[in-house]
């Protein structure tokens, strides 16, 4: 293509395509570019100035499903607004009117930039024809109200500022109007200009601030969405659900080639299996001959990445070319807890593993800590539950797991979880990617076979292979801060595919209050006195505890079970629909994002839902946590 025009084979192109409601993504001269997603009845704008730099502008346009960034020079003038009057005749007649957006930074020193260093608030200023005004009133309305509760980050002070503004012309200062022809007018075109103070730069050198203009970009996409919808909603012949449903759908290749990347790196180490000890029976017979005094030795996997070249291999992953700024703040997050987990690993057996736990699970608050008080105290520490109808090897379990992966594959054919029984982890259960992990020398009570199969296979390695069934695999990776939902949902699958015991949910408090322990600084012989002694826990089960607890020099992890299923109750109390959380291995923080995803249908509905929400039982059970059960109404007895 000719780098200074925009041929007319392109514009037929574009257009052709747009008629069939197929996806645009072209280049334009001076590294301009239009991306159109679908038929959509609006376009977002943004020209470089002729005369001054202006830098990070344009990214505000970059998130939304219809874009055009174009050179401002005057010998482009012509093909741009060729090229957007031809699209607006496509695709104005499907809807019954069209809405052009240009968007452009203040030529003059508002950046809001104050004496003590922080900036200040962003400002807007919203331009709308006088002869728009009236048609265009709940649009205008709806965009002022969004800008208005734009907030950036701590530094910026203040609410933004907004004004709404009736003017002749709607344009750049510097730059005639992108449309003039009145034909393309008569047939329902309708535009607004917004201009936008660059807080998100340095008025002197014009360097870019770049985590306020990520954020700026997050919402102003938002705030243009919502306006978009309203358009639609009040002005075109289309009525769509929710202004979510306007995004972006299509995931180009810069998306793949970062979840790719980070893939890569996620899939190299286990992080669980990582820091959790080889030798556990060693370590157990050890701290009963030391009359459970000292702390005995424990060893562990060595490492089989270089966490400094998975790192550079991490910062290497060019999220910055994410265009959509959903996707791209989850592959940061991602990318964020990724490097936290492989510094912790060459940290292994130091203080500073146990400060990286506090990073990735945080501090567990009062409410908490009172209430795993009240299930210690409302349960008795020893019930007759543990030995009815006997138990069940970790041979027996493999067998029970690998026919309950069979039902799942005659649903799902891409459900290849495997089973392994080995003797390098603890006595118990624990998924690594697809696989179930067994302790060779695990026994479970056998009336709890389907709440263990409800917890590991029908939710670890459910939401895994859902995940893998997405576009990209950052459902399948897990996204950042996921395990806290990922073990609430767990363990509530205890109670809706098996029995939620008393004896299970004493584990979960204890294990909570052992990482306040933890937090609070007392050292593992401290630790396991505290739950033998003060909470009546027997021996093999105290220290079972405390070795998961300071696995690796102090892993606060198991924190999350008891506050993720306060968390899934409370969501699911509220109205929250349950089959979502299973698309792959969110956190609670995300549930809004995903819905997002899946109205912009970025995402594909989960392949596969547990066993037993279609069990009565489990509808049932389901509809009695809905109502408002609480967690002690989970357990089949109370003291």
């Amino acid at each position: 293509m000719d780098q200074d025009t925009v041929p007319e084979v392109l514009i037929q192109n574009v257009c052709a395509r747009l008629a069939g409601n197929k996806r645009v993504r072209r280049q334009l001269p001076a590294k301009g570019r239009i991306h159109i997603d679908r038929q959509l009845p609006f376009l977002c704008v943004y020209r470089r100035p002729k005369t001054r730099v202006d830098g990070g502008t344009e990214k505000l346009v970059t998130g939304q499903a219809s874009y055009l960034i174009a050179s401002g020079k005057t010998k482009h003038r012509k093909e741009v607004s060729s090229l957007i009057e031809r699209v607006i005749q496509t695709l104005c007649p499907e809807f019954g009117a069209f809405l052009l957006v240009e968007l452009w930074s203040s030529p003059e020193d508002l950046s809001g930039l104050q004496a003590d260093g922080r900036l200040g608030p962003p400002g807007f200023r919203i331009l709308v024809h006088p002869r728009d005004v009236e048609r265009l009133d709940n649009t205008i309305e709806r965009l002022k109200r969004a800008l208005e509760r734009v907030r950036l980050s701590t530094i910026i002070k203040g609410a933004a500022r907004v004004e709404v503004l009736h003017r002749p012309r709607v344009s750049p200062p510097d730059l005639v109007p992108l449309v003039s022809s009145s034909e393309v007018r008569g047939q329902g075109l309708f535009v607004i200009g917004i201009e936008i103070d660059p807080v998100f730069r340095d008025p002197a050198s014009g360097n870019l601030f770049p985590l306020v203009l990520q954020a700026m970009r997050r919402t102003v996409t938002r705030a243009l969405q919502q306006a978009f919808f309203e358009f639609t909603r009040s002005c075109t012949t289309h009525r769509p659900r929710r202004y979510q449903t306007l995004g972006r759908r299509a995931v180009v290749k810069a998306v793949f080639e970062v979840d790719r990347r980070l893939a890569e790196v996620a899939n190299t180490f286990d992080f669980l299996l990582q820091v959790t000890p080889v030798n556990f029976k060693a370590a157990w017979s050890e701290f009963k001959r030391r009359q459970y005094e000292r702390v005995p030795t424990f060893y562990y996997r060595p490492l089989p990445v270089d966490p400094d070249l998975m790192k550079r291999k991490l910062y290497n992953t060019p999220v910055e070319k994410v265009e959509d700024p959903t996707l791209a703040a989850l592959f940061q997050e991602k990318r964020r807890e990724l490097d936290r987990q492989l510094t912790m690993l060459t940290e292994r057996n130091t203080p500073n593993f146990f400060h990286g736990s506090m990073q990735l699970f945080g501090t567990i608050d009062g409410g908490l800590l009172q209430l795993a008080q009240e299930i210690l105290e409302a349960y008795p520490p020893r019930t007759r539950e543990s030995g009815r109808n006997g138990y069940l090897t970790a041979n027996a379990i493999a067998e029970h797991a690998r026919t309950e992966i069979e039902s799942y594959q005659k649903a799902y054919p891409g459900f290849s979880a495997k089973v392994e029984v080995r003797d390098d982890i603890a006595s118990g259960l624990m998924v690594s990617f697809d696989t179930l992990l067994i302790g060779r020398g695990t026994q479970i009570p056998a009336f709890r076979r389907e709440a263990i199969l409800s917890h590991e296979i029908g939710t670890h390695l459910l939401t895994y292979f859902n995940g893998r069934a997405q576009p990209f695999q950052l459902l399948c990776m897990g996204l950042a801060d996921y395990q806290e939902l990922q073990e609430g949902l767990a363990v509530l699958a205890e109670y809706l595919g098996g029995v939620l015991s008393p004896t299970r949910l004493r584990i979960l408090a204890a294990r909570l209050l052992a990482s306040e322990s933890l937090i609070q600084g007392a050292d593992f012989v401290e630790t396991f006195r505290m739950l033998n002694r003060t909470y009546k826990f027997e021996k093999s089960a105290a220290f079972g505890i405390a070795v998961r607890l300071y696995r690796g020099g102090g892993l606060t992890k198991d924190g999350v079970y008891l506050r993720g299923l306060v968390s899934v109750l409370q969501y699911l109390k509220d109205g929250g629909e349950v089959e979502p959380l299973y698309i792959g291995k969110i956190s609670v923080d995300h549930i809004p994002v995903i819905e997002e995803l899946r109205l912009r249908k970025v995402l594909l509905p989960e392949q596969v839902v547990p066993r037993y929400l279609k069990t009565a039982r489990g509808r049932e059970r389901l509809a009695r946590v809905r109502a408002n059960a609480g967690i002690f109404e989970l357990v089949e007895r109370r003291k």
